[in-house]
């Protein structure tokens, strides 16, 4: 009897018929594929539900539009500081190569001899050196502008040394001031 017993132990007896498990089978495709179907919907649902509403689009265009109104003024001036900055180095730069003309030939350039004569030796020069007191010609100010060089200068000054301000007429104010050399 015990061999009896092992031999249905280890063997499988379905005693269920073969059109209830087909039938089972059936069920089981049928509720997987329901299943399918409502996550396909749910995922539809969930993409037509997002987006942004008019309300939240304002709110960020109302943020963007007052962090534009602080920084922009601050960087269109900073434009302007720029180019006077420019122009005031340039100008430094110039009247030191002035100054060393001066060292080399006892006197500055004229005013018919110009700045020019800081790139380009005049017949009268004495001592000058290859290739200038400048090198690559001399710079403009800051609105790309030449220089303007008077010799001997106004108030008792060897020589005037100043740019035009961004308008490139003489006087004026803000930009449009002149800027002198600092002697």
């Amino acid at each position: 009897m015990t061999k009896a017993m092992t031999m249905i132990d280890t063997t499988q007896v379905n005693t269920m018929p073969k059109s209830a498990i087909n039938h089972a089978k059936v069920q089981a495709n049928n509720v997987s594929s329901d299943k399918a179907a409502f996550m396909q919907h749910s995922r539809v649902s969930q993409f037509s539900q997002s987006g942004f509403t008019l309300i939240e689009i304002m709110v960020v265009i109302v943020i963007l539009a007052i962090l534009a109104g602080l920084v922009v003024p601050k960087v269109v001036g900073q434009s302007d500081k720029a180019r006077v900055k420019t122009t005031e180095t340039a100008l430094a730069t110039v009247s030191n190569a002035l100054d060393m003309y001066k060292v080399d030939n006892s006197r500055y350039p004229t005013t018919a001899q110009g700045l020019e004569a800081l790139t380009t030796p005049p017949a009268d020069a004495k001592n000058y050196p290859d290739g200038g007191y400048i090198k690559g010609g001399y710079p403009t100010d800051g609105w790309e502008n030449e220089m303007q060089y008077v010799s001997p200068g106004s108030e008792g000054r060897p020589y005037d040394l100043f740019s035009l301000g961004a308008d490139g007429q003489q006087g004026g104010e803000g930009q449009d001031a002149d800027i002198y050399a600092q002697l």
